[in-house]
């Protein structure tokens, strides 16, 4: 059955690997990324979501049977605050009626192991009440020091995982039989990680932080695997969850905790 994906993050990295897994099984993709495909748009700008979704329901023609929101900075910016959360939860909600018109409608965003780490609590509570002004000044503030600037990106990606957890089984998403989860990464080889990875030294000190036992670092083809598996029609049930794909670095830092 040919399937109509949009795949945000589509120009490198993991959401290049999922586009191309997609055209290759012969599904149609519309790839979205500030530069370098079919629509480009900045995630981390209102008005960039808002063409998003007019372009994305004209290309589609009304309807989209999986949303896959890749997009995302690493940078110890309030650029990541704004992509990372807002844009991609703005992405989802945009899209979500367009998914609706769907027989088997899914829907997958991508967090990171990074949210296992202590986050900046401030940051984390304007990310969950949606104060994207207040997130923005106070990610502002983060950047402005280099001992706080890396929890930017961590306190992203948990705000988006607890945003999962909560939209998932509402009457907008499951109600809407529409299925919503997210992948959670370890370290993968993309261009958003070649500089930490880029020699032998910078890969033991990663280790240090991120252990992943189970065969180390891997490649975004790997990710992939998993995102197109979890936006296809054999994944009816899966309802919220954040599935780590990280070599076990979660069963090592948190242990018997399960969440």
């Amino acid at each position: 059955m040919t399937r109509t994906y949009v795949v945000t993050g589509s120009a490198s990295g993991i959401g290049k690997a999922t586009r191309d897994l997609l055209s290759e099984q012969g599904h149609r993709v519309i790839g979205v990324d500030i530069a370098e495909a079919d629509i480009s748009v900045d995630l981390g700008s209102p008005e960039g979501r808002t063409e998003l979704v007019r372009r994305v329901e004209e290309e589609s023609g009304g309807t989209v049977d999986a949303v896959l929101a890749v997009a995302g900075l690493s940078s110890p910016t309030a650029a990541t605050a704004a992509v990372n959360f807002f844009g991609t939860v703005a992405t989802l909600e945009g899209l979500r009626p367009l998914l609706a018109r769907s027989s088997a409608p899914r829907a997958v965003a991508v967090s990171s192991m990074a949210a296992l780490f202590p986050p900046d609590d401030e940051l984390l509570e304007q990310f969950l009440a949606g104060d994207e002004a207040g997130a923005m000044d106070r990610a502002a503030v983060l950047a402005g020091d280099p001992a706080t600037a890396g929890l930017i990106y961590g306190s992203s990606k948990r705000a988006l995982s607890r945003w999962i957890r909560r939209a998932a089984p509402s009457p907008e998403w499951a109600g809407a039989s529409i299925a919503l989860n997210a992948v959670a990464p370890g370290v993968v080889y993309t261009p958003m990680t070649a500089e930490l990875t880029g020699t032998a030294e910078g890969r033991e000190q990663l280790l240090q932080m991120v252990p992943m036992p189970l065969n180390g670092f891997f490649a975004p083809e790997d990710a992939a695997e998993l995102l197109v598996w979890l936006s296809s029609v054999a994944n009816a049930h899966l309802c919220g969850q954040v599935i780590y794909i990280d070599g076990g670095s979660d069963a090592v830092l948190r242990g018997d905790s399960v969440w």
